[in-house]
This record gives C-alpha cells, sequence and structure tokens, in this order.
C-alpha cells in the first residue's frame, strides 16, 4: 500500500517532519511517500495562501494517480483542495483537520482546537462546521505563533501551546485537545503527558483512516459530487491540468 501525505506548503523541514510522524504509525506494509509542492506558499496562513497552494497540491494527486498511489492525506490545518482532490483521486483522500476533529469526537465530548494565528481561526471554525461536529468543539483558539515559528527554539513555541491547551482545559470544559497546524505534529505525545488528556495530530490520525479505508477496499465515489472533472480545455499555464476523457 502506497499513502502519498502532501505538505501543500513549499517547506522541505515541514514536510520532513510530517514524514516521520506519518512513517511512525503507518501499518506493515505501508509505504508513506511525502510530498510538497515546487511551487507555491512557504507557510499557509490564510485564504489567499491556500488558493495559491491548492494548484500545487492537486498537482501532487495527479502525479500520485499516474503513479498508483492508493491513498492521500493532505497535511494542512485548513483541508485546502480537499474537495477537488476527492473529485480527481480514485482512492481516498483525507485533511488532518477533518481526521483530528472526527477522532476528538469519538474520545470526549467536548474539545478545544489550538492553532497558530488568530486569523487562521475563522478558517478552523469553518471547518467545524462542514465536518458536522460544533456540538463537540467548545473553541478555536490561536497561540499567535506564526506556522514557521514553531520549530524556532527563540519562540518558546511549546511553553506557550501548553499555556493555551492548560487555558481551553478550564475555561472551555474541553477534555481534549485537537492541534491545529501540521507543524505541530511532533508535539502532540509531550502535550498529552503533560496535559494529562488526549491530545489528537490529524496527521497521523489522517494517514490511519486512509490506511484503514484502503484495507476496507474503500475509494473516493465517483457518483454524484465527487465525480471526475468534466473534460474541457484550459488555457495558459494551466493548460496542463485540463481533465481528460478518462478510458471507460
Amino acid at each position: 500500500m502506497k499513502i502519498k501525505v502532501i505538505n501543500p506548503n513549499t517547506t522541505a523541514s515541514m514536510t520532513q517532519l510530517v514524514a516521520m510522524a506519518a512513517q511512525s504509525v503507518a501499518g506493515t506494509g505501508v509505504l508513506i511517500q511525502a510530498a510538497q509542492p515546487a511551487d507555491g506558499p512557504v507557510s499557509i496562513e490564510g485564504f489567499y495562501d491556500e488558493a495559491m497552494a491548492t494548484v500545487g497540491l492537486l498537482e501532487e494527486i495527479r502525479k500520485g494517480e499516474a503513479e498508483g498511489v492508493d491513498g492521500y492525506v493532505i497535511a494542512c490545518f485548513g483541508d485546502p483542495g480537499l474537495d477537488a482532490a476527492r473529485e480527481i483521486a480514485k482512492g481516498p483522500v483525507v485533511g488532518i483537520a477533518e481526521a483530528a476533529m472526527r477522532t476528538a469526537s469519538y474520545l470526549a465530548t467536548g474539545f478545544s482546537v489550538v492553532t497558530t494565528l488568530t486569523r487562521t481561526v475563522i478558517i478552523a471554525e469553518h471547518l467545524v462546521d462542514k465536518y458536522g461536529v460544533r456540538s463537540h468543539c467548545r473553541k478555536v483558539r490561536a497561540c499567535d505563533i506564526a506556522v514557521l515559528e514553531l520549530d524556532n527554539p527563540l519562540s518558546n513555541a511549546y511553553a506557550t501551546i501548553l499555556d493555551e491547551c492548560k487555558t481551553a482545559l478550564i475555561q472551555d470544559g474541553s477534555a481534549a485537545i485537537v492541534l491545529g497546524c501540521a507543524g505541530m505534529t511532533d508535539l502532540c505525545n509531550r502535550l498529552s503527558e503533560d496535559l494529562g488528556v488526549p491530545v489528537i495530530d490529524g496527521v497521523t490520525s489522517a494517514v490511519l483512516m486512509v490506511e484503514s479505508l484502503v484495507r476496507l477496499r474503500l475509494g473516493t465515489s465517483k457518483k454524484g459530487d465527487y465525480a471526475l472533472p468534466l473534460p474541457k480545455p484550459y488555457t495558459g499555464k494551466l493548460c496542463h491540468l485540463a481533465p481528460q476523457v478518462k478510458p471507460s
């Protein structure tokens, strides 16, 4: 089984981070292929960044389809391009926000999301409603740490995130924490030990969801909204991405 984990930004160190997290939970016989777009933003911290990252993300999905990849993980908490990716992929595609939120709902009646910048809170709030977990999500909180500062020792990121998680448990009445950034994946186990509650990382959750779906021989339905895109010409720099007629 081959699972492609796509970091939609172009920062190689983050791609390596999510690759290690994915490999740490992958089952026997599962090959993790980590990838990132050649072009796009170095981090994704808003709607514009998401839009600019989506074309490169979809190009990685297209490559995966040609290479026989069985399933995909979108390793960004905004789940950018998720629905479009599901249109062009035969196998399952899981975003880390959806995976983390659904996993948290199995473990606690209430969870809080702890993410990076305040400007991204509304993106996570939209996903809470989209995924139908509003009754479980008590609050989305921001630490106001930029994504690329998460691995900077001078940013004191761990202590800041830990304090925000503690506040969430007290003020929100939550019993679990969802980490709202792929760049926090390496903090998950340490936070869980320090807090004494389940802390859910979307990267590892999504990998195991994809693996389970593939083992169940379940792929993305091609009837209805996730049917293959309609064949049509594209122009300019995107002409190579034009949907083609698939052989029957």
